[in-house]
């Protein structure tokens, strides 16, 4: 199918690993936007005068509260959603396209986003991530950073 027949999002997502305590966690973010509540990484859709990594910046700080700045790409992944799998009213096919960084915290404070597309964001222990209800990006951030 040729790329003007489908909508693309480029998205940008942040790996912030906090090791300090003993137990590896990870911050998530809980997304309000979906048929149910799920966790991801911090991220989203990357506006169109933004770098992906200015995109992420951006998205983690409106999501949890921090200023975080970025060790490296980890990877580009993707995937397909069919019309009827999508969350707006269309005929059209739908192309993800998410860049993941591994990045850590230089400022700010956990907060919680008011009025988007997140509602709470918190450290995770990486033992409890399998419980938790999340987003596929979840796995593929852990992955890509090496802790799964």
């Amino acid at each position: 199918m040729h790329y003007t027949a489908y909508d693309t999002r480029l998205a940008s997502y942040a790996v912030v690993v906090d090791e300090g305590q003993g137990d590896v966690r990870v911050l998530l973010a809980l997304w309000n936007e979906g048929t149910r509540r799920q966790w991801t990484l911090p991220g989203g859709g990357v506006e169109l005068h933004e770098t992906v990594e200015a995109g992420v910046v951006r998205e983690v700080r409106e999501e949890t509260g921090y200023d975080v700045a970025l060790d490296g790409l980890l990877g580009v992944d993707s995937y397909v959603l069919d019309p009827q799998r999508r969350h707006v009213d269309t005929d059209r096919p739908f192309k993800a396209v998410r860049t993941l960084f591994r990045a850590h915290v230089v400022g700010g404070e956990l907060t919680h986003e008011v009025d988007g597309s997140t509602d709470e964001a918190r450290w995770v222990s990486l033992a409890e991530v399998d419980q938790l209800d999340r987003v596929s990006v979840v796995d593929v951030g852990l992955r890509l950073a090496g802790l799964r």
